[in-house]
């Protein structure tokens, strides 16, 4: 099968996208250890943080995959949504000990188009999405659908693949990303080609100040962003005006 689009933008096909990840979901979360060299659960960590949530504080979030960001989010008293296109990614999480029963530990699982919410407007504290915006067919749509679904003065988090900014990490992770990272996959990942997409997306997305942009032409105020890791990846903060 062919791998989708990995442009931002319109153009990817959703349908070819789900399919990738329900492929990828029995070991994703082996992969992501892996292939983050043990970062990613730092990673959500400061998304949480950035996320100033409340105990009671309903959080959407979107792109949930497994629900890892979403525990997360529970743990830190919020009363989450995990909220994902690929069924599979969420049966995965929802079977998962940490995880279930999900309704009586205030975490809650739903199969949901990120571009297009089951939910009514102004209905949640804050989103939040960790190497998701990227995949959706149209990220500035999504941006603008989050601000739909957040109350006035919610909160946006966006945990996403960036570019380091220090030349030599630079050219290091490039060779990470054309050279070790597939090789890691083939050996840990339920669908290594899968992979081959993970890695255009990465290098076809915008700098900090590009997504910074994107998330301001789509009504959100008040951006920062705090780079994790030299920059491989960088959290993304703003308020719905």
């Amino acid at each position: 099968m062919a791998l989708p689009d990995p442009r931002p933008g319109p153009g990817k096909d959703a349908a070819l996208v789900r399919a990738m990840f329900d492929r990828v979901a029995p070991r994703y979360d082996l992969a992501n250890l892996v292939l983050s060299l043990g970062q990613d659960r730092h990673w959500r960590r400061v998304a949480v943080r950035a996320a100033e949530v409340r105990p009671g504080d309903v959080v959407a979030d979107v792109a949930a995959g497994t629900g890892a960001l979403a525990e997360e989010l529970r743990r830190a008293g919020a009363r989450a949504v995990a909220l994902d296109f690929s069924f599979p990614m969420l049966h995965t999480g929802a079977l998962r000990e940490r995880a279930y029963p999900p309704i009586g530990r205030g975490l809650l699982w739903c199969t949901a188009d990120a571009n297009r919410l089951p939910l009514p407007d102004a209905a949640v504290d804050a989103v939040t999405i960790a190497f998701g915006l990227r995949n959706l067919p149209d990220p500035a749509r999504g941006l603008a659908e989050f601000a739909r679904v957040v109350r006035p003065a919610g909160r946006l988090v966006v945990l996403e693949f960036s570019t380091p900014t220090w030349p030599p990490l630079r050219r290091l992770y490039e060779r990470y990303l054309t050279q070790a990272l597939p090789l890691v996959a083939r050996a840990v990942a339920s669908d290594p080609a899968a992979y081959r997409y993970l890695v255009d997306s990465i290098r076809a997305w915008p700098d900090q100040a590009g997504l910074a942009r994107m998330i301001v032409a789509a009504g959100w105020r008040g951006v920062q962003w705090k780079r994790l890791s030299g920059g491989i990846v960088t959290v993304h903060r703003a308020t719905r005006g």
